[in-house]
């Protein structure tokens, strides 16, 4: 059974930064590509860093820059920097041990498994 567990979501202030992380089993960590999405109210869910089972990462436009992905042992983190009102959502992270094509590392129907969210709500 897979079973992702978000935290490290909160308020903050535009420009500051936090860190999200995904709580897996090591097994899930290492061998299944990962990703974090994120919805805003009354928006579409979208794909904002992506990795695979061999650590190549992808990103959204709208964070390059800005937003880290990376793993170790069991937990999947995000560090993001520079945080705008804009990205204010819930953040979801998602598993799936298929192989992932490029143009979809950032699609949620590439991904089977999902954490129930963390919110993010950044300020002006």
């Amino acid at each position: 059974q897979v079973q992702l567990v978000e935290s490290g979501g909160g308020s903050v202030l535009t420009g500051e930064s936090l860190t999200l992380s995904c709580a897996a089993s090591e097994d899930i960590v290492a061998n299944y590509n990962m990703a974090w999405f994120r919805q805003a109210p009354g928006k579409r869910r979208e794909g904002v860093a992506s990795i695979t089972i061999g650590d190549l990462a992808t990103y959204a436009d709208s964070v390059k820059g800005r937003f880290t992905i990376s793993r170790a042992k069991s937990t999947l983190s995000r560090q993001m920097n520079s945080l705008e009102p804009e990205d204010t959502a819930m953040y979801y992270c998602a598993a799936d041990r298929r192989h992932i094509g490029p143009l979809y590392r950032l699609l949620g129907t590439s991904y089977g498994y999902w954490g129930q969210g963390t919110q993010v709500t950044v300020s002006s």
